[in-house]
C-alpha cells in the first residue's frame, strides 16, 4: 500500500500554481490538444546532520524478582499482606503453625539439660581420681578412661546445643518476612493451606522495582551497525558510550527518566540469531512493574548523512521507494535503504545520493512520466516540521 501524508500549506500553494498552469487562463485549455507535463514539487537530496533512533521490544523485570518459599512445613496460619501491596525489608508475610517445632525446641532443651548434668557428672569423676594417681593409690588408666567419658560427655553437649539451636531456626521460619523492599505478586495460598519445601509453586513473589531492567535483544545485522555506529574499541567501551536511552510505555506515553544500557550478553541465542541486552531504569515511584511490556529507544547521531521527508516516499511489500526526477524531468521510482527515522523525516544510507531529486507530496503518478518540477527547499520545510 502507498502511504503519503498531508503536506500542509506548503502543498496546497503548489497546488494551486499547478492547477493554474492548467486553467484556460493559462493558455492550457481541456481541448483535445497534449496536455502540459503536471506541475509537482521537487526536493533535491542533501546531507546534514541527523539524529535517528532505533527502537526494540522490551520486557521489563524488577532488579530483584525473588520467589517466597517455607523453609519448614506446616499449615499456613496468617496471611498478613494482599496481592499488589508493597512490602518492607523484613516485614511479616506469611505465618505458619509452628507448634511441631515449639514441641522440638522443648525435647532439645531437655536433651541440653541432660547433657550438661552428665557433663557435670563426668567432671566431678575425673577431678575425684587425679589426686588418687598422683599418689599412686590407683592405676592411671582409670583416670584417662574418667577423661575420655568427660569428653564425650561435652560433645553431647554440643550436640544438644546445635538441636536446640536448630529448633530456634525452624520456629523462626515458620514466620516467613520480606527479604527486600517490593510489591508482593499473586499468592498462591491460602490460610489453612499445607506449606512445603516440595511445593512446585511458590507462596508469592516479590518484586523489587526501585530500579527496573528493560531486557531487549537485537539482530545479528543491528548489532553489526551498532558496533560501526559508537565509540569504543571494545564493546564494552560501546556500551559505556551509548547515550541514555528512553522507554516508551505500552500507552505509547515516553518514560520521563531516562535509562542507561548496562550489560549485554555473551553470546547470540541459536533458536534467533539475536544478541539480548539489558537497560537499567530508576523506578522511584514504582510507575515500572515487573511483566510489563515496552519499547526501548535508542539515538544514533549521524555527523553527516542524507536525510528525506517521509512524505516523498511510498511503501510496497515492506520496502520504501522515492520517485526519482532524471535529466528530461522523467520519474522513475526507485527504493532506498532506510537507516533510521526522526519525526516525519528518514535517513537513507543506500538508494540515493547528494543533489538527486526526489517528487515531494504526490497523491499518484506512474513511472516514465515526465513532469513539470518545482523546487522545494528542504531547508523551508525544516522550518515548519523540524527534526
Amino acid at each position: 500500500m502507498r502511504k503519503y501524508l498531508n503536506t500542509g500549506m506548503l502543498t496546497l500553494s503548489v497546488l494551486v500554481f499547478s492547477l493554474s498552469c492548467h486553467s484556460p487562463q493559462a493558455g492550457g485549455g481541456y481541448g483535445g490538444g497534449p496536455q502540459p507535463p503536471r506541475s509537482l514539487p521537487v526536493v533535491t537530496v542533501s546531507k546534514r546532520p541527523f539524529t535517528m533512533y532505533r527502537e526494540y521490544t522490551a520486557n521489563l523485570e524488577g532488579s530483584n524478582d525473588i520467589e517466597i518459599r517455607p523453609q519448614v512445613s506446616g499449615y499456613i496460619e496468617k496471611i498478613f499482606v494482599d496481592e499488589g501491596a508493597f512490602v518492607k525489608k523484613g516485614q511479616p508475610i506469611f505465618k505458619i503453625n509452628d507448634l511441631p517445632y515449639q514441641e522440638a525446641l522443648n525435647n532439645a532443651s531437655a536433651a541440653l539439660a541432660v547433657a550438661r548434668a552428665n557433663q557435670a557428672s563426668a567432671k566431678i569423676n575425673m577431678n575425684k581420681l587425679e589426686p588418687l594417681v598422683k599418689n599412686q593409690v590407683i592405676s592411671p588408666i582409670q583416670l584417662e578412661t574418667a577423661k575420655a567419658s568427660y569428653d564425650a560427655s561435652t560433645a553431647n553437649v554440643a550436640q544438644a546445643e546445635a538441636q536446640v539451636a536448630n529448633a530456634k531456626i525452624n520456629i523462626g521460619y515458620s514466620l516467613i518476612k520480606a527479604p527486600v523492599d517490593g510489591f508482593i505478586g499473586r499468592i498462591h495460598v491460602k490460610i489453612g493451606s499445607l506449606a512445603s519445601m516440595s511445593t512446585s509453586d511458590p507462596l508469592t513473589n516479590i518484586s523489587e522495582v526501585k530500579d527496573v531492567r528493560a531486557y531487549f535483544s537485537v539482530s545479528e545485522t543491528a548489532f553489526l551497525k551498532f558496533k560501526d555506529e559508537y565509540p569504543g574499541k571494545t564493546l564494552d567501551e560501546k556500551i559505556k558510550n551509548l547515550p541514555p536511552v528512553e522507554l516508551i510505555l505500552s500507552d505509547n506515553t515516553v518514560y520521563p527518566i531516562k535509562g542507561r544500557v548496562e550489560i549485554v550478553a555473551g553470546q547470540f541465542s541459536t533458536g534467533t540469531g539475536a544478541i539480548p541486552f539489558r537497560a537499567s531504569f530508576a523506578n522511584p515511584n514504582g510507575v515500572l512493574r515487573s511483566g510489563s511490556t515496552g519499547r526501548l529507544r535508542i539515538s544514533i547521531t549521524i555527523p553527516l548523512g542524507v536525510v528525506i521527508p517521509q512524505e516523498a516516499t511510498y511503501e510496497l511489500q515492506d520496502k520504501v521507494f522515492v520517485f526519482l526526477v532524471g535529466d528530461s524531468n522523467k520519474v522513475n521510482s526507485v527504493p532506498v535503504q532506510v537507516n533510521g527515522k526522526t519525526g516525519n523525516y528518514y535517513h537513507v544510507d543506500q538508494g540515493l545520493k547528494s543533489g538527486d531529486r526526489i517528487v515531494y507530496g504526490v497523491e499518484s503518478i506512474n513511472d516514465g512520466t515526465v513532469i513539470n518540477p518545482i523546487p522545494m527547499s528542504l531547508d523551508s520545510l525544516l522550518k515548519v516540521r523540524p527534526m
